[in-house]
């Protein structure tokens, strides 16, 4: 019998049928890969399952114990005349539970629906790299939001600020906002909550977080052993499919004013020689066209290559993920679906996408000094104290880590992989930053300068899992006490000859000449 040729789409159940056991197995397999007949259908299917848990949020019972309540007003003023939602952290319209908050209150209360983002000209190391990512997203969610009749503000200056005027000049009844566990945005958040008209509720969402930061836990976990029971028995409880966004019914008499995106980084005051990274496509469809090539493509080899650079397994959501183009819980609900398939993979990849996701958050939540030395555990500060004057073969300063000049050509490839892609494979991000340890004259050194290049070139940068990725290398955060050696001290330590064991590192090297 001459055989059948297989197409690129069949590809993905080929893998399976040596495992299989009945023809009933079979049907089911075949009917659950139609989800990715092609990225249209993928799309498609999401929308369904959206529209099986109601046509309206107002047909879903919404989980309150997602939101926290800033103001000391908690109801809706007989006057107001619409809600506004502070979009930050969270850039979708698409699976957003802070947004779909807003439009529950919005449609209670039969007024219009906003939506704003207030525009730094500056934040921490972000540069135009990381801008023009966020820029083309919002592109997109302005689009969206005049097809959904939501009105979309694009503000100059810091929320904390504008937003007290705005409200009031326009009387917004309540203003909604995401959560972000970091220094900055939580004192906005606190700012706000003092400045606004005092009649304004003032309600934050974790629409990050499947399990809201502060419901996990309520203090900082020990590792990720500590917190995963406490995620766990939660999921069944927050883990839901989200409803649709509708056509909000209530026109405003208040219309955004037009946008120039190609003009909208003028008022910047940032480095503007980073380029962005061309081959990422941003916002909620680019992010969305990954994952669905990611479970197409790549998730059955998730648990063999996910620690190999020189292969293509891991899923790359990391830049939509972070900037929230695409929600995490989203790509957990769609990834689950293949759990019988690749079950070891799925399974990872959801320990990954949740427990040390959210681990991050936690510690960034509930340890203020989460950049820092001062933020390790005792046992951590006490041995890089113990070990700060020991010698160094090989120093370097931030200008030659930056430029990738040091002896070491696979730490000099990773740099570059940093620099060029705008993304660091996860395994040689642990390598790169306790290099920078091992090189530098002190451990406060080390940490400043890994936390710089990472939330300079990284489009994830200025991220509780980068903060954590970095202390976890320097600080030996959420890991504990191995064995002693010089300058590392306690710390977990990783070489060279170690990662040729990992990998092919000459064929990595080779790759960023």
């Amino acid at each position: 019998m001459a055989k059948r040729k297989m197409t690129r789409t069949s590809n993905f159940p080929k893998v399976l049928k040596t495992n299989l056991k009945t023809s009933e197995e079979v049907v089911r397999i075949n009917n659950e890969t139609k989800f990715f007949n092609n990225f249209d259908e993928f799309l498609n299917k999401i929308e369904a399952d959206r529209n099986q848990v109601g046509k309206t949020i107002m047909e879903f019972k919404f989980n309150k114990k997602r939101c926290r309540v800033l103001s000391q007003c908690n109801k809706f003023p007989d006057w107001g005349k619409g809600v506004i939602y502070w979009m930050f952290r969270d850039e979708r319209i698409e699976d957003n539970w802070a947004l779909l908050y807003a439009q529950k209150l919005a449609l209670k209360n039969e007024v219009p629906l906003h939506v704003c983002f207030c525009l730094l000209p500056r934040f921490l190391d972000a540069n135009i790299r990381h801008f023009d990512f966020i820029f083309k997203g919002l592109e997109e969610i302005e689009s969206t939001c005049k097809n959904l009749n939501i009105q979309f503000h694009f503000l100059i200056g810091c929320g904390k600020d504008i937003l007290p005027s705005f409200v009031e000049r326009h009387k917004f009844g309540a203003v909604i906002i995401d959560f972000c566990p970091l220094r900055i945005p939580l004192s906005w958040a606190e700012d706000l909550s003092h400045s606004l008209p005092r009649d304004v509720p003032l309600i934050q969402v974790d629409t990050h977080n499947i399990v809201p930061c502060w419901v996990a836990s309520d203090k900082q976990e020990y590792a990720a052993r500590t917190i995963r029971n406490k995620i766990n028995n939660k999921l069944n409880e927050f883990l839901t499919e989200f409803p649709p966004v509708i056509k909000h019914p209530y026109i405003s008499s208040l219309k955004a004013d037009l946008i120039d995106w190609k003009n909208a980084g003028k008022t910047l005051e940032v480095d503007k020689t980073i380029k962005p990274v061309s081959s990422i496509t941003p916002g909620f469809r680019g992010g969305m066209k990954n994952l669905y090539e990611f479970l197409r493509d790549r998730i059955q080899f998730y648990v063999e290559y996910r620690n190999d650079p020189t292969k293509n397994g891991l899923s790359n959501m990391s830049p939509w993920l972070h900037f929230g183009q695409v929600s995490p819980q989203r790509c957990v609900l769609v990834t689950k679906k293949y759990v019988s398939m690749y079950k070891k993979s799925v399974e990872s990849f959801c320990e990954e996408l949740i427990i040390r996701r959210e681990l991050a958050d936690n510690f960034c939540f509930y340890n203020k000094n989460y950049d820092n030395l001062a933020g390790a555990a005792d046992w951590a500060r006490k041995t890089l104290n113990d070990h700060r004057k020991d010698k160094r073969e090989q120093i370097y300063s931030k200008t030659e880590l930056e430029a990738g000049k040091t002896h070491d050509n696979l730490w000099n490839a990773a740099q570059k992989q940093l620099c060029n892609d705008g993304k660091m494979h996860g395994y040689l991000r642990m390598y790169w930053a306790k290099k920078i340890l091992e090189w530098s004259e002190t451990p406060e050194e080390a940490l400043a300068v890994s936390i710089y290049l990472n939330d300079k070139y990284s489009l994830d940068g200025r991220d509780a899992n980068g903060y954590v990725g970095c202390m976890w290398s320097v600080c030996g955060i959420h890991d504990q006490g191995w064995r002693e050696r010089p300058i590392f001290g306690k710390i977990r330590y990783m070489n060279y000859e170690g990662c040729k064991r990992k990998f092919d590192v000459k064929n990595f090297i080779s790759r960023y000449k």
